[in-house]
């Protein structure tokens, strides 16, 4: 060892020694939680999704969260409109720079438990004050007034991190980093499912307009005949007016189921990210047969597969390595600093060995004294944050499991109502057929005839609309149970 070491060795083997000493010390200084203690997070969830959803569940298969957007829906235009959206959806692309930020969090967190080095270089002048002791030790050896100064050199510090507080740190920068990644593929999930109910309403609204423009057609020649019939004698004017501000009310109402596509393709647009402009799409895909049951896979399942789930996992574990972290400022602190170079007042000496060499090791023992009442604080409130992703968990797998429920729920309850609908609009267009031969052979009044027009009108538009409510149920369970960001 050289002899110039040998006073700093001398100086650092007191301060290890201190260093444990003030390690047992600060160990009983750690402030009281105040009876807000942490507790585990209950991850439990009932066995099934209850009697209600049985009946539209197939528990023990593959859960359909399995399955990629592109085998679940089978429209070409809309597995297109989804790719494009993938690509293109302006949220997406903010969510991604989210995800870089955060791995450069992660990086910079993990340099922060590597020694820091730094190289120095540096030029100078100093002029001394002749009227002093080391000015006229100078005057005396010759050294120049104008003393010049160069100097080049490595300085490194390192702090030890014996509490684990810097890697601690880094590793929930790295969780949070992969809870941006689930957050991003939980948007995903959003928007898949978004695209495809507007795309069925799209296509729901354009089946409305048909029926609609099929039945203003129908009731103008209907106007007609009761005009004709006027003439006869065999009605009044009132029948006349009455028809005829039926067939002006759903003509006025074309507008607005009109207004409605438009802002539904818009929807469509904007999730895409482009401009407004026509959506292409398959208006037979409505009449496409839906399963009777879906598979569902186990409430459990909710763990793996929905992406909030696995995120709100993420920034748990995350939160219990900031108490941690916050715990260790309690605790001394090691530090080393060491430093190797040349320096010198005359230029062609100073790489001059050893005389212009310069070293320096030196070790520091830090430990907080007057400064309990922050780290308190900000242990207290880091665990507090911690109590909070433990609630905001279970607060998340019971948002899923509900989910679950009420869209299973909704498959089934909407079957029926379909099919109720469905039987509905058959029996009203008999009745329509049955009023109109009554009507001519005088056997019904006009009021009959209106009434029942209007009334399976109506049936045809709701049972379009119950048919837009079973594909909404069906997405609903798809993105419930996790579906879509695969």
């Amino acid at each position: 060892m050289p002899e110039a070491m040998a006073p700093t060795v001398g100086r650092i083997a007191p301060r290890l020694a201190a260093f444990g000493l003030a390690s047992l010390l600060c160990s009983g200084c750690i402030a009281s939680l105040e009876g807000n203690q942490p507790r585990e997070v209950n991850r439990e969830v009932p066995k099934s999704y209850g009697e209600a959803a049985s009946a539209a569940a197939v528990p023990r298969a593959p859960s359909l969260a399995q399955k990629t957007w592109n085998e679940f829906f089978t429209s070409a235009e809309l597995r297109e409109l989804i790719a494009a959206a993938l690509k293109n959806n302006q949220e997406l692309n903010l969510q991604m720079q989210e995800i870089i930020v955060a791995r450069s969090e992660v990086s910079a967190r993990r340099g922060e438990v590597y020694p820091k080095v730094t190289a120095g270089l540096g030029v100078g002048v100093e002029k001394g004050s002749t009227y002093t002791s080391q000015g006229q030790a100078d005057e005396v050896t010759g050294v120049p007034e104008h003393l010049p100064d160069f100097a080049f050199g490595l300085k490194a510090s390192w702090e030890i991190d014996i509490w684990k507080k810097l890697r601690n740190a880094a590793q929930a920068a790295d969780l949070r980093y992969l809870a941006t990644v689930e957050g991003r593929d939980f948007m995903v999930t959003e928007i898949v499912a978004e695209l495809a109910r507007s795309y069925y309403e799209l296509i729901a609204l354009d089946s409305q307009l048909e029926v609609l423009e099929r039945n203003v057609q129908i009731q103008a020649q209907a106007l007609e005949i009761v005009r004709l019939q006027k003439e006869a004698a065999r009605v009044t004017e009132l029948a006349v007016q009455r028809f005829e501000a039926e067939v002006l009310k759903n003509r006025s109402r074309r507008f607005d189921l009109q207004q409605k596509r438009i802002q539904a393709e818009n929807r469509i647009n904007f999730l895409v990210g482009r401009y407004p402009q026509p959506v292409a799409r398959n208006a037979e895909e409505l009449k496409v047969a839906l399963p009777q049951r879906l598979e569902t896979g186990l409430p459990v399942d909710l763990l793996g597969n929905r992406p909030d789930v696995r995120q709100a996992e993420l920034e748990l574990e995350a939160a219990k390595l900031d108490v941690q972290v916050a715990k260790a400022a309690y605790y001394p602190s090691l530090s080393l600093d060491t430093g190797i170079g040349y320096r010198s007042f005359d230029f062609t000496k100073l790489v001059a060995t050893p005389e212009s060499l310069l070293y320096s090791v030196a070790a520091g023992l830090t430990a907080p004294l007057f400064n309990w009442t922050g780290i308190t604080a900000q242990y207290r409130a880091a665990n507090a944050r911690q109590i909070q992703t433990v609630t905001r968990y279970e607060r998340t797998l019971l948002q899923a499991y509900v989910d679950v429920a009420n869209q299973l729920s909704a498959v089934d309850n909407t079957r029926q109502a379909y099919e109720l609908q469905a039987q509905q609009v058959e029996t009203l267009a008999k009745s329509v057929e049955v009023s109109n031969v009554l009507f001519q052979s005088a056997r019904a009044d006009y009021m009959e005839v209106l009434l029942t027009r209007r009334d399976s009108l109506e049936a045809e538009m709701e049972a379009i609309e119950a048919r837009k409510a079973q594909f909404d149920a069906m997405i609903g369970v798809y993105q419930a149970l996790g579906g879509g960001w695969r």
